[in-house]
Order: C-alpha cells, then sequence, then structure tokens
C-alpha cells in the first residue's frame, strides 16, 4: 500500500520516530503495515508481534467495563461514586454520578494523581477532600484521576481487581491475545522500547490508578480488533456489544466535538483543522466549556470517533468511522504531536476514499 508508506514515512522522519505500526479497517478487511525499530540499540524491526503502549487510549478500554458491569447490573452510570466507595459518603467527590467520571465533567480536577499519593487509603483521603471548581456537568477537565476511580469502582462493582476485571471481561472475550496490562516474561522480548525528547529508551513507570487510566500494551492488530469490536463486527455476545455501543451514547458538545464516555467524535464529514483542534493540548489542559445532552444521546455512525494516547516515550492514535466501516491505528515508540498524528490518519482516509 504505497498510499500509506507516502503519508507515514515523512511523518516519521519530520518527528524523528524510530518505528511505527499501523493497522488499517476497510471494510471486511484489515491490514498491518510496520515501519523502523522498535529497539534503536539492537535494530530490532517493528513486525506484526511488537506491543507498543498506548497511554490513554487505554482509557476506552475503562469505559467498555464500565459499560460491561452496567449491562450485567453491577452498577449504573447515574449511581454517585459514594455507592460504590463508602468512606466517600458526604463528600463532594462521593455525590459525583458515575458518568461525570467518564466524560472528564466532575468539574476540575488535575490531569494526574498527585506523586505523594502512593496508598488506595491516601487516594481515598484526597478525593475525600476533593473540591470541585465548576459545578459538574459544566466544563471539560480532562485528567486521569476521575477515569481512574471510574475503572476503580467498576473493578469494586464485579467483585475482582481491575485487572483480573479486565482480562476476563474484555481482553479475552474480544481475542486480544498480545494486549496486557502488565507484559508477560514470556512478551518481553516483543515490547518495544519507547523513546523520549532525549532519544533515551524509556518505558511508562507504576503509579496510582495507572492501569485503570494509561496502562494498556498491544499491538496494532489487536487494536484495530477492538476498533471493528466497537463498529460491530466481530460476533460478540450481546451484553458485550451493548457495553462497546454504550460507550458511544453522547453526553456533552464540546464545541465540534461530542465527548461520550471517554470516546470523543465528530459528525462527518470533518476537516483536518477541526479534528486538530478537538485534539489539541489547549482542549487537554484548559477547562472547556459543555452543554449537556440529557438524557444522553444513541450513538451516531456517521461520525469520525477518536482517542489520542500517549505516555513518555510513546504517542498512539486511533479513529474510526463506523458508517463506513473504516479503522486506522496509529501506534509509535515516541511521543509525538497529537497534530501530526491525526493528519497522518485524516490523510491516510482521505488518499484512500478520495473524501476530505
Amino acid at each position: 500500500m504505497k498510499a500509506i508508506s507516502a503519508v507515514v514515512l515523512p511523518a516519521m522522519e519530520k518527528n524523528q520516530i524510530p518505528g511505527m505500526a499501523v493497522a488499517l479497517v476497510l471494510g471486511e478487511k484489515t491490514y498491518v503495515f510496520n515501519y523502523g525499530v522498535s529497539d534503536v540499540e539492537k535494530q530490532t524491526p517493528v513486525t506484526d508481534e511488537t506491543i507498543f503502549e498506548i497511554g490513554s487510549i487505554s482509557k476506552t478500554f475503562t469505559a467498555t467495563l464500565a459499560m460491561h458491569a452496567e449491562a450485567t447490573g453491577k452498577l449504573k452510570l447515574t449511581d454517585t461514586a459514594a455507592r460504590y466507595l463508602p468512606e466517600l459518603a458526604g463528600t463532594d467527590f462521593g455525590n459525583l454520578q458515575l458518568f461525570h467520571l467518564g466524560t472528564h465533567t466532575l468539574g476540575g480536577i488535575p490531569l494526574q494523581v498527585p506523586d505523594e499519593v502512593q496508598t488506595r487509603e491516601q487516594l481515598l483521603e484526597y478525593f475525600r477532600t476533593w473540591k470541585p471548581a465548576f459545578r459538574a456537568g459544566t466544563m471539560r477537565t480532562y485528567a486521569n484521576p476521575s477515569i481512574g476511580a471510574l475503572g476503580w469502582i467498576t473493578a469494586k462493582s464485579l467483585g475482582q481487581d481491575f485487572s483480573t476485571a479486565m482480562t476476563q471481561a474484555i481482553f479475552q472475550p474480544l481475542g486480544l491475545t498480545s494486549t496486557y496490562l502488565s507484559v508477560p516474561a514470556q512478551k518481553m522480548s516483543s515490547y518495544a522500547w519507547g523513546y523520549n525528547k532525549d532519544k533515551k529508551p524509556v518505558r511508562v513507570n507504576p503509579g496510582m490508578l495507572d492501569s485503570e487510566a494509561y496502562g494498556i500494551k498491544t499491538t496494532a492488530s489487536d487494536l484495530s480488533a477492538f476498533l471493528k469490536a466497537n463498529m460491530g463486527m466481530l460476533p460478540l455476545d450481546s451484553m458485550l456489544q451493548a457495553a462497546l455501543n454504550n460507550t458511544r451514547k453522547r453526553y456533552f458538545s464540546v464545541g465540534q466535538m461530542t465527548q461520550g464516555l471517554i470516546w470523543e467524535e465528530y459528525a462527518m464529514p470533518v476537516d483536518l483543522p477541526t479534528l486538530q483542534e478537538g485534539n489539541a493540548p489547549k482542549i487537554i489542559l484548559n477547562p472547556t466549556p459543555v452543554s449537556a445532552k440529557v438524557p444522553a444521546a444513541t450513538p451516531d455512525s456517521n461520525v469520525w470517533v477518536n482517542k489520542t494516547g500517549a505516555t513518555n516515550g510513546f504517542g498512539a492514535y486511533v479513529a474510526f468511522v463506523p458508517e463506513e466501516r473504516f479503522g486506522v491505528v496509529l501506534l509509535a515508540n515516541k511521543n509525538y504531536p497529537n497534530a501530526e498524528r491525526v493528519e497522518i490518519a485524516h490523510k491516510i482516509y482521505s488518499n484512500l476514499t478520495g473524501k476530505q
């Protein structure tokens, strides 16, 4: 597919990316293209088996697990956090409805859990003393602690630890055989090294709520299967399919972007500047006004659905258009600008479909 390489290779050179894996879903067919190296020192080539960190794309899996718990009657997104964490009863955080945790609309919280929070008890104390800067449901403040808390609550509602719940309820039923929260010893040779801004090899550090917010490592092939599942293209149990579909209920409008449960989407056709604006650092780092859809609107199919993800050494992007059965996965072992990732994906889409 020269059309893919013509887009990817110049972007790799421009952004000094050592290695990339690109997966495409085009109707019933899936393709994976590998470029560069997963280990600069050893010059190990990227292959179909190469495992990349996907950072915040992990949040979409956490959202799916939450909807699985709702589909099986273990929780409701309209419940309050205190129902599952009774230690938070009577607090601002405890009074939040769970859907606010999955839509970044709880009322303002720092992007990361503070470094000094090292235990679950300290985390509970952090949530106990949290005070909102805004009324819930009025501003979008993208953050790890909120979706992390939803993951914690979801696992608790299922009576399992988060890793076990995710593996048994999501990874295994979807057939994701190379997707992990903790890469097993026998797969470490396939785990790419990421490269930081100083070109030093790095991998993600353990942290509070890391599994729930940014901890998944996977292959381009597995992630393309996840996109296919989200488009209803795999033979799945009806409850799991409902859980996947319900992550794309539309809760809030943020400019031209619509906020689902973690997933972000745009009505088609959508141009590159609109996508770049919606994935810009200012949208991630600054509070942004939202307008609520009450009740949450049902999922649409003629939309560009996307999510970015990064760790210190990796940059990832996924997008799909359900109506067209189109999906793209970009995995790189360098954290490069979101605008560049979106441009690669949009150019690939335009080249293959003839649409702008």
